[in-house]
């Protein structure tokens, strides 16, 4: 790969002292995290861990050794098939052992990995194939991904599938059970020479060539986000982008000391797993319980049958949880934090789950462009609802002028946030326009409009985009969405602009119920809108029976905009 143009040179900032005085993350805000490759930081752990336990998959364990010798073979087998450093390694996987190995595999050799969904359809997976150059790609004999890959193997660059087994990766009775009652899940592989399956991969002595890696200039990830515009562009994370945020992450954990069994039902091939379950367990020398996707059932299980101390993920899997029947019988003693992202976490949501299982739900705040982590409320301490807490360290964050970004706004009033910090990607790929638009002065934009009050705690106001222009008014449809979650009966809610001809756009609100509950969208507007200011009024409420959810299960105001918009 060619060397990357430099990023711009970050200003000189007088950073708030409000974070020097007043951090209430159990360590240092002013912090340099030394340059660390992605397999520097896996091995060092491998090698203090050694049969410590790293995965549990469906009651399968793989200890810190087992998984290193994986690692190794997955990365002279790559070799041994030509891949060099530089080149583009696909994951099509859900949370099976074999990321974990086809990750740090690749990375060892100095290539490339990129993340694609197991929801993806041809059509998706094709083109982010062709935009970022992926050579070989890493998928499951499951029918679920198995015939979308090959297809896209026919009809694309793509010169190579590795496919693994899921019964491979199961205990002995779980696999006999899979290969006996569950086959029809799995395709039948073709004769085709451009498919080699995962075991002949790794039947090899591991010895590999490391690569010469630059930490803070090679590129260890390409993740594809869809941006404020919406169209997929592929975030360049180095290795020390990476590695420096697992070790923000831990920083902020004060039960750093303590035994480490997270629960790994994030997908792994989202930004806000690689960062807060994967790297931040490998780089602490923790367990990871897996899950291949979310099952709130399985999920309970596994918080008693293996005393899980942390979970991350999305608001709707801690509704989801609440709602379970099982969760009466759950023993939550060993659950000290489970950490929200990728969406707000309502104050509700955040009471109940902590009455009901004692442990601590702190918010946090990233983005793809940020390796994952940019913010997070402290996991002990003052902890305020409704905020995304102070900033993880070596973090650097303002808030300027949303009209004009070169000039900060003053303290108290809300503008767009930008940072600066370690975790910051290297640029989009291929996409030197968009880089121009999303760094101003060694900061990037997010996009995302927030204010910061006297603690130095950050609270989202609202996205850019999503804002609604009412009359020339400025609704922000998460103040309104915090409303109704007030409500009792309310269990999601989002809301949008339509159009209005007299004053541009009308905001609509659209609310999931709790079960059981039957009031009507017209009794939650009349409840609703005395509650709000004369702009910020809805024109309808409309009760469905579920909202749509993104493939990590946070709701998608974009995709319920396209439902009821076109």
């Amino acid at each position: 790969m060619t060397d990357l143009p430099e990023k711009p040179a970050e200003a000189p900032v007088s950073q708030p002292p409000i974070w020097k005085s007043r951090y209430n993350h159990p360590t240092q805000w002013d912090q340099f995290f030394s340059p660390l490759s992605m397999p520097g930081m896996f091995f060092r752990s491998a090698g203090r861990r050694g049969d410590g336990n790293l995965l549990d998959f469906m009651g399968r364990k793989y200890s810190y050794s087992e998984v290193a010798s994986g690692v190794t073979k997955v990365a002279k087998g790559l070799q041994d098939l030509g891949v060099k450093k530089g080149d583009r390694i696909g994951l099509f996987l859900p949370n099976v052992p074999h990321y974990v190995s086809a990750y740090y595999g690749a990375m060892a050799i100095g290539a490339t990995v990129v993340n694609f969904s197991p929801l993806y359809t041809v059509d998706e997976l094709s083109h982010q194939v062709e935009d970022s150059g992926t050579k070989m790609l890493f998928t499951l004999s499951a029918s679920a991904v198995f015939p979308t890959a090959y297809q896209v193997l026919q009809q694309s660059s793509l010169e190579r599938l590795v496919v693994g087994s899921v019964a491979g990766a199961l205990p002995v009775g779980k696999a006999l059970f899979y290969r006996l009652f569950r086959r029809k899940e799995n395709t039948p592989q073709p004769d085709d020479k451009r498919i080699t399956p995962f075991a002949d991969l790794i039947n090899n002595d591991g010895k590999f060539k490391p690569a010469n890696i630059r930490p803070e200039k090679d590129i260890a990830l390409l993740q594809y986000t869809g941006g404020t515009t919406g169209t997929p562009k592929g975030a360049m994370l180095s290795h020390q982008n990476l590695t420096a945020n697992a070790r923000q992450i831990n920083g902020i954990d004060p039960f750093i000391d303590d035994d480490d069994r997270l629960m790994g039902v994030l997908p792994f091939f989202h930004v806000f797993a690689n960062s807060a379950v994967l790297n931040r367990t490998v780089e602490r020398g923790g367990e990871i319980v897996m899950l291949p996707r979310f099952d709130a059932k399985q999920t309970l299980k596994a918080i008693t049958r293996n005393k899980i101390t942390a979970m991350p993920g999305v608001p709707t899997m801690y509704q989801a949880l609440l709602d379970h029947p099982d969760i009466d019988k759950t023993n939550f003693s060993s659950l000290k934090v489970c950490v929200s992202g990728g969406a707000p976490l309502s104050q509700e949501l955040k009471k109940k789950f902590e009455v009901k299982t004692g442990a601590k739900l702190v918010e946090g705040y990233g983005l793809t462009e940020s390796s994952g982590v940019v913010s997070a409320n402290p996991y002990e301490g003052l902890n305020k609802s409704g905020t995304i807490g102070q900033p993880v360290p070596g973090t650097l964050v303002k808030l300027v002028d949303k009209e004009d970004p070169l000039q900060q706004v003053p303290d108290g009033e809300p503008g767009e946030l930008i940072f600066s910090g370690p975790q910051v990607m290297q640029g989009y790929w291929n996409m030197p326009d968009a880089d121009e638009e999303v760094f101003i002065d060694g900061f990037l934009r997010t996009g995302d409009v927030a204010v910061i009050d006297e603690d130095g705690y950050i609270k989202i106001v609202d996205r850019l985009k999503d804002m609604i222009a009412v009359g020339g008014f400025k609704v922000f449809p998460s103040q309104v969405e915090e409303v109704l979650y007030k409500h009792e009966a309310v269990k999601e809610a989002l809301v949008i602009g339509v159009p209005d001809d007299y004053r541009g756009e009308s905001p609509k609100a659209y609310v999931a119920l709790e079960e059981g509950e039957g009031i009507s969208g017209m009794d939650l507007k009349t409840w609703l809108n005395p509650q709000l200011g004369k702009h910020e009024r809805v024109i309808d409420v409309v009760v469905r029976d579920e909202l749509p959810k993104t493939m990590i299960g946070k709701l998608d105001r974009k995709a319920l905009r396209a439902e009821e918009l076109g």
